[in-house]
């Protein structure tokens, strides 16, 4: 009998949101499934760095949607992290606060550019979580 886990990674970009969801099974993985959807929340910071109502609202419709579709994980389960457009918003805490109500997890800022593939991602996931 094969056992295996599924793991989960969500990449809040400036342009994108990302899903990726991969199934674990003796240090193996495989994608599952992928999500993308644009966002735009880089393009919805104002002069003075404050992500606008209208870009936060666009990205917390969007991780309520990948909420949903996690409805079932655990948060070992789950990493989400930000990039740029969250490092520079000035009201990002605010933001934060309201997106880990919508998605169900918490989402960690990152420090660089992040742009793994899936399996290295998940990869990191497990590490993390062993």
């Amino acid at each position: 009998m094969s056992s295996f886990r599924l793991l989960a990674a969500i990449d809040l970009g400036s342009n994108s949101f990302r899903l990726e969801i991969g199934r674990e099974s003796q240090g193996q993985f495989s994608r599952v499934e992928y999500l993308k959807e644009t966002v735009r929340q880089g393009g919805g910071l104002d002069a003075e760095r404050h992500l606008t109502p209208q870009a936060m609202q666009a990205g917390l419709d969007c991780l309520a949607r990948f909420g949903e579709r996690l409805a079932d994980f655990k948060p070992r389960q789950v990493r989400a992290v930000a990039t740029q457009t969250l490092r520079e918003a000035r009201n990002r805490d605010e933001f934060l606060a309201k997106a880990r109500q919508a998605l169900g997890f918490p989402i960690e800022v990152i420090s660089g550019p992040y742009s793994p593939d899936t399996l290295t991602f998940l990869n990191e996931i497990t590490k993390a979580n062993t």
